[in-house]
């Protein structure tokens, strides 16, 4: 199961599923807010992560090898996981923030980032002029994509209940963190937490990786990690 981040739809995922298709029955999840072809509005991650489960239990009998969720993504596979109602053999959370901020700042990030997404939107050739890298090109595109059928309102919406709910508990068979090395100064303090309430968790850390880089520049890399937790059964 793959479920992605704020701000991109599940197309983001399309190389990756390319490499796995013939391995692996893939199922790549759609957030309420950032949908393709359809106007739908973003409502709480614990509602997403409750249609998650609801779909593992009427497809799956409740139980799935592998889930890989990417920022947003990981923040609902970690909700899943806390609220234990499912089985997931291998979880993998990309950058997940897993930490609430002060209230204070809660309003103005989500206005910040809205504000970012609409600029990506209508500004797409500045911004491929400014960063001039394949890594924001796709971010850009995938941006373009969702924003007619979310808007402003999913992203504030979506900020808002990430940054406002902090993970308290989490178990499951086997647990990963991933983060780049170019956005530790968020992500450590969201796997240190992760690490004194699941001891067991295994962090990986990539050099040069900025947040969601992974998947985008190396989507074969994930696709031979997720393989190699195939075969760990």
């Amino acid at each position: 199961m793959l479920i992605p981040g704020l701000g991109v739809s599940f197309e983001i995922f399309t190389p990756l599923m390319r490499i796995l298709e013939d391995k692996f029955h893939i199922i790549a999840v759609e957030v309420d807010g950032f949908t393709l072809g359809k106007h739908t509005a973003f409502t709480s991650v614990d509602d997403q992560a409750g249609q998650v489960i609801g779909y593992i239990k009427e497809q799956f009998d409740g139980k799935i090898e592998c889930a890989y969720g990417l920022s947003l993504g990981g923040k609902i596979l970690s909700r899943v996981l806390e609220r234990g109602e499912v089985a997931i053999g291998h979880s993998v959370m990309d950058a997940a923030p897993l930490l609430p901020l002060p209230g204070w700042m809660v309003k103005p990030l989500s206005y910040t980032q809205a504000a970012n997404v609409w600029s990506c939107y209508h500004w797409t050739r500045f911004w491929r002029w400014v960063f001039h890298s394949h890594y924001f090109d796709v971010l850009l595109d995938e941006c373009r994509k969702v924003y007619p059928y979310g808007g402003v309102q999913a992203v504030l919406d979506g900020y808002e209940s990430v940054y406002t709910n902090r993970l308290e508990s989490i178990s499951n068979t086997d647990i990963q963190y991933w983060y780049g090395t170019k956005e530790i100064f968020v992500a450590k303090y969201q796997a240190d937490h992760l690490r004194s309430i699941c001891p067991s968790v295994r962090i990986e850390i990539f050099d040069k990786m900025n947040h969601g880089q992974l998947l985008i520049d190396h989507p074969e890399e994930i696709a031979r990690r997720i393989e190699e937790l195939g075969t760990e059964g």
